[in-house]
Formats: structure tokens, C-alpha cells, sequence
């Protein structure tokens, strides 16, 4: 647990952060919601509001009094706890509340807790769920960053974002192997720093010899994939995911473009030539296992990455396991609406590992357990081979 003072400063870095995301945003950029995945920014900054007043100002600040009595029924996401909600399909359909008004209701709420978690009045169970709600925000940072690459670069006109940001970090490093030796390893979260329910409890697991990269696949690779085939060699492919690929005529990564034969990319900087030695991202599980059945090689699963994560460098791609998302032994849901936030989605979903150029700063560690739907590639996903 952060110390109580420096937690407010975490709260208010947080918040302001999160609005310093949106500077380069037009005003119609904020409403946008070309797919069901993909929430409009206007949307994110009630939520991560919301999530503070529902949780912490409504149940515990004597006397608290709710921005606007609409707000959590608009920007309550998921929790069934909490009362009914927009569908998410719908959330682009939301014109109203417009844009100063969220901001208002953020600035609102922002310092509605400023004063109630300076005060005297606040326990170890308020600081926790503080915790999980700073958090939280970041995880909706990452979102918000995504979603906002979703939206422009579905613009015809593929707009830029902020051409100073840097999305495709070469990596210079010769691609090694690197051993790990059979034997009996502990997963999950140790320290007393902030975790996430399903990060819980250590256990352990034993695991064969295997070797894994010291490297992501890079664009150039997944290029030599394409060029031979692969997406159209169903051999590769599990059958969901060949299914996935004649359905949605999938034939290479999210964002990339084949202009008058040059390969490009659409970026948070604009579009630009493609970065050959940069590591790939964008696609969903389906691809990562097809390229790896075709390199002959196979992804590892989520307890190999973590034992083996202290040799190799991480954190500019998530990076698919061939784990699914699953519970810890001894694994329980807290009470209450908290609950809902892990628990209910272990089913379905593979596990990421690592994090991502769009990771916020202190928003990573070695046991955290990201996980997606095996077709879904909005985010900055790659792949990591295993042996």
C-alpha cells in the first residue's frame, strides 16, 4: 500500500494525465465509435470519473452530492452490482452529455476526492479501493490511447494524433534463444505493491526444458510469413481462426497498408513507412499462433513468460501466451462489485504478458495478467516465440 500523501499526488498525476491524452483531440474525435471494442473518448473520461463516485464519494464522503443523477446509468461499464447501464454498442450514440460537461463532472469529482482522501476520515479499506481506482484510470489510459488510434485510423484521411509519439522502437539486439531449465517455479504476485486480484495467489508450477526469444517478431519477419502464404495456408491456422480469416478476409496485420506496392503503417504519428526491424503488433492470437506454426516454433504459455521475463527485455508489445485466462489456485473474488472487475471474464480469453508502448508508466510487473479474446488485435499485441 502507498503512503497516504503520496497516493493523493498518484490520484492527481492520474487524472491530469489522462485529460493531457486528449489535448490533440478535435472536438468530433470525442464521440466516435466505429466498433464495439473501441469506446469513445468522451466515454473514458466519464467512466474513469464515474468509478471514483460510485465507489468511494457515494458510499463514504458524508454528506457527498452526486454531480448529475444520469451519469452512472451513462458511464457505468460492466457491473451488473451497480444497476443498469448504456450498452456498450451504444456508447458512441451518447451526443449528449457534450464534452464540457464531462469535463466538468471530472473536475468535480477530481476535487470532491482531493478533499475527502486528504482528510482524516479515510481507512485502510477506502485507500485500497483509491488504489485499484487509480489503477483502474491507467488501465483506461492504455484504452484511451488504442481507441484513439482505432478511430483516426479509420478516418480516410488517417489523421495524426501526435507525431512526436513513438510507437515502433527498433530492436538492436541479435535474436538469441534462451534456456530455461526444467524444474519447479513460483507464479504470481509476492510483494506487497498493488496487484490485481487474478495476479493472486503464488502458486507453484513445473515446467520442461524449453527455450524462448530474446526478441518480439519484427514487421520483417511477419512480411516473410504474408509474402509466403501464410494467411492463406489453412494447415496454419486453428479452425476459429481460419474460420475468422475467410470471413473478415484478413490478410495482414491491423494498420498496415500495401500502397502502389510499398508497405505502410498507419501510426498514432501518421502513416509512415513501415519499420522493418521494429517488432510487429496489432494482430490477434489467431495470427501469433499461425506465424509460429509456420516458423515451427509455438508461443509460450503465460508461466514460462513469467519465469523466464528476468532475461529478456519487455513492455513495448503485449505479448500472446498460450494460456488461457484462468484462475489462480485458491483464487476468490472479493465481494461487491469489485468482484466483477476480473473474476467473470476467465473464460473465452487468452492471457498477454508484458506491456505496451501505450502502457502508462508504473502500470507494469512481471505477474500482471492482461487478457483478450482471440480475435481482437485493437491493441499493440505481438509475439514472443517459445521452443
Amino acid at each position: 500500500m502507498i503512503h497516504t500523501k503520496n497516493l493523493v499526488s498518484f490520484f492527481l498525476e492520474t487524472r491530469s494525465h489522462t485529460e493531457s491524452l486528449c489535448k490533440p483531440l478535435e472536438i468530433e474525435d470525442y464521440v466516435v465509435q466505429p466498433v464495439i471494442d473501441v469506446s469513445p473518448p468522451k466515454w473514458h473520461l466519464g467512466h474513469t470519473t464515474w468509478f471514483f463516485e460510485e465507489f468511494i464519494l457515494k458510499p463514504y464522503k458524508p454528506g457527498y452530492k452526486l454531480f448529475h443523477e444520469d451519469f452512472a446509468f451513462v458511464f457505468n461499464s460492466y457491473y451488473e452490482t451497480v444497476g443498469k447501464r448504456v450498452v456498450r454498442s451504444d456508447r458512441g450514440n451518447l451526443s449528449r452529455p457534450g464534452v464540457t460537461k464531462v469535463y466538468d463532472y471530472r473536475h468535480y469529482v477530481t476535487n470532491e476526492m482531493k478533499e475527502f482522501i486528504s482528510s482524516e476520515a479515510i481507512n485502510e479499506q477506502i485507500l485500497s479501493l483509491l488504489e485499484i481506482g487509480i489503477h483502474h484510470e491507467k488501465q483506461h489510459q492504455e484504452l484511451l490511447l488504442t481507441d484513439i488510434k482505432y478511430i483516426l485510423g479509420n478516418n480516410p484521411i488517417l489523421p495524426v494524433y501526435n507525431d512526436k509519439f513513438l510507437e515502433n522502437p527498433v530492436q538492436n539486439e541479435a535474436q538469441q534463444w534462451i534456456p530455461v531449465h526444467e524444474g519447479i517455479y513460483e507464479i504470481g504476485h509476492a510483494s506487497s505493491d498493488f496487484c490485481y486480484d487474478n495476479e493472486l495467489g503464488r502458486h507453484k508450477v513445473y515446467l520442461h526444458d524449453y527455450e524462448i526469444s530474446n526478441k518480439l517478431v519484427t514487421n520483417q519477419e511477419f512480411l516473410a510469413f504474408i509474402e509466403d502464404g501464410g494467411y492463406s495456408k489453412f494447415d496454419l491456422w486453428h479452425a476459429e481462426g481460419w474460420d475468422w480469416v475467410q470471413q473478415q478476409k484478413i490478410t495482414q496485420p491491423m494498420y498496415w497498408h500495401n500502397i502502389d506496392g510499398n508497405w505502410q503503417q498507419y501510426t498514432l504519428a501518421g502513416l509512415r513507412e513501415l519499420e522493418m526491424e521494429s517488432p510487429l503488433s496489432h494482430i490477434s492470437y489467431f495470427e501469433a499462433f499461425a506465424y509460429a506454426q509456420w516458423k515451427g516454433y509455438r508461443l509460450p504459455t503465460e508461466f514460462e513468460w513469467e519465469a523466464a521475463q528476468h532475461h529478456f527485455s519487455w513492455g513495448d508489445r503485449w505479448e500472446w501466451t498460450e494460456s488461457a485466462y484462468l484462475p489462480y489456485p485458491g483464487y476468490e473474488k472479493p465481494p461487491g462489485a469489485i468482484g466483477e472487475y476480473n473474476g467473470k471474464f476467465m473464460v473465452n480469453q487468452k492471457v498477454l504478458r508484458g506491456g505496451s508502448v501505450a502502457t502508462p508508466v508504473n502500470h507494469t510487473r512481471p505477474t500482471y495478467r492482461n487478457f483478450f479474446q482471440t480475435n481482437l488485435r485493437w491493441q499493440f499485441t505481438g509475439i514472443r516465440l517459445a521452443r
